[in-house]
């Protein structure tokens, strides 16, 4: 079947259009007998039912599989050029109480970047000492709580910070290890908004910099510099661009040795995920291996030996496990002027507009990104024949898209429930109230049972904060 000319060139027409994509759901998603979603066990119709739509769903023994495959990947990777590794789960991408217990007991230590995170990481249970605390524009109060708990490294980000993390390091009477963010100038093939390591942006200092923030930073008793650190950027499929910010930060880090011990070097995170069939990330182990390999050779160029190597992967161990799902509420054609160029005019196309119960207020990505999702019919399954989709949320923008190139079966009509993979990373984290949308729950699967691991918000909780409404009656 050919394609729609409305279709970006990526995506083709699949031969059945109720089948999972391997790589982009996660793994324990199937399609049941009976013809509906099942993750972990526990049918999408159950689980909407239950908990009603839009419905963060994350499947547990994915993320804790993928935490432990991240840290036993780079510990063996780390261990064959013989260091040793640090593996923090960057809990911007998506944290809970939950979450914090599940990478925790994978061996992760936790990556915050607010009080609130801090907050939610100690809650969790996980060792202070296995926290990191970044940041480019951190409060004193939010530097007073991390070192009053006893974080393991705060991220140094400019130098005004080295002053205010002493003074709160005195007032404590701690000596807080700290790591410098090095702006290393690797542009990651990725989003240029996602792009973290460009010289023009808020991130981090130069090399040039480094050495004279390194010298103040060690100038004070209640600093102890554990090393430098380094994020290229997010949805990362190769390991070219962490190991060229893995040679130059190497570089930098031999010339401080002359100062004193280096006894660590952060490369931060960024690994990418399939969120369709057309995404080719390599697995964990192999971008672990090719990050050793640049290492080594660096290490042995410049004759010094390697120190511990930590990162920070997020999107990478949540962001599979994740899927939403949406209740359809309208489908209209629109029909669309294209040229063609086997035809020598233009044609006309059409673009089923689907439209869901959620949207940008629980998914942003595609509206700040452009970002690229997949979706199927989760209810049950159908014999007809592809149709090209554009998955719309409910808000009043017309930037508000879901997915924006799909086929989906052509009778896909209201009352459908449909399921979106791999949105565990950056959905909830993003979430917002616009238009006054309460943000959806998150459930957690496992097993065949559900559970809530964070309680949605109703209008009732959106009316409470302002003053000026009244209160609720009995």
């Amino acid at each position: 079947m050919s394609g729609n000319l409305l279709a970006p060139e990526w995506l083709r027409v699949p031969e059945d259009a109720n089948a999972l994509a391997a790589g982009v759901w996660s793994r324990n998603a199937i399609r049941s007998a009976d013809g509906v979603i099942e993750i972990a066990g526990v049918a999408a119709s159950e689980l909407a039912e239950r908990f009603g739509t839009p419905l963060y769903v994350v499947d547990e023994d994915d993320v804790r599989a993928r935490a432990a495959g991240a840290k036993a990947a780079f510990d063996a990777a780390m261990g064959a050029v013989g260091t040793t590794a640090k593996v923090y789960y960057a809990g911007k991408a998506f944290l809970s109480t939950a979450v914090v217990r599940w990478v925790a007991e994978a061996g992760l230590g936790v990556d915050v970047a607010s009080e609130g995170e801090l907050a939610v990481a100690l809650a969790g249970g996980v060792d202070p000492a296995r926290i990191g605390v970044h940041g480019n524009n951190k409060s004193e109060r939010q530097i007073a709580r991390a070192v009053a708990a006893g974080v393991g490294a705060i991220v140094i980000d400019s130098a005004i910070e080295v002053e205010r993390v002493a003074a709160a390091a005195a007032r404590a009477g701690r000596v807080q290890r700290v790591r410098l963010r090095i702006n290393a100038g690797v542009h990651a093939s990725t989003h240029e908004y996602l792009a973290t390591a460009h010289e023009d942006q808020k991130f981090g200092v130069s090399t040039a910099d480094a050495p004279g923030i390194v010298a103040a930073i060690r100038g004070l008793p209640g600093l102890e510099f554990i090393g430098l650190h380094s994020h290229i950027g997010s949805q990362i499929f190769e390991s070219g661009g962490f190991a060229e910010a893995a040679r130059r930060l190497l570089g930098l880090h031999a010339g401080l040795l002359a100062g004193g011990p280096v006894p660590e070097l952060n490369l931060g995170g960024g690994f990418g995920i399939a969120y369709t069939s057309a995404d080719g990330p390599k697995p964990i182990a192999e971008l672990a291996e090719g990050i050793a390999a640049a290492l080594a050779a660096a290490a042995s160029e410049l004759g010094v030996p390697l120190p511990v190597i930590a990162v920070e992967p997020g999107r990478s161990i949540v962001g599979p496990g994740g899927t939403t799902l949406y209740r359809v509420g309208t489908v209209k054609a629109v029909s669309v002027s294209v040229p063609d160029s086997s035809a020598g005019e233009p044609a006309t196309a059409v673009r089923k507009y689907v439209s869901v119960d959620g949207g940008m207020s629980d998914n942003v990505r595609p509206a700040l990104y452009r970002a690229d999702y997949s979706a199927r019919i989760a209810s049950r399954v159908s014999a007809d024949h592809p149709a090209l989709v554009r998955v719309v949320g409910m808000h009043c923008e017309s930037g508000d898209v879901v997915v924006r190139d799909e086929y989906l079966p052509m009778d896909v009509g209201p009352g459908d429930l449909l399921a979106v993979p791999a949105t565990g990373a950056y959905g909830w984290a993003m979430a917002s109230n616009y238009n006054w949308v309460p943000r959806p729950p998150v459930v957690a699967v496992r097993g065949g049972e559900a559970r809530l691991i964070v309680t949605g918000e109703t209008i009732d909780d959106l009316l409470a904060r302002d003053p000026g409404a009244p209160a609720p009656g009995p």
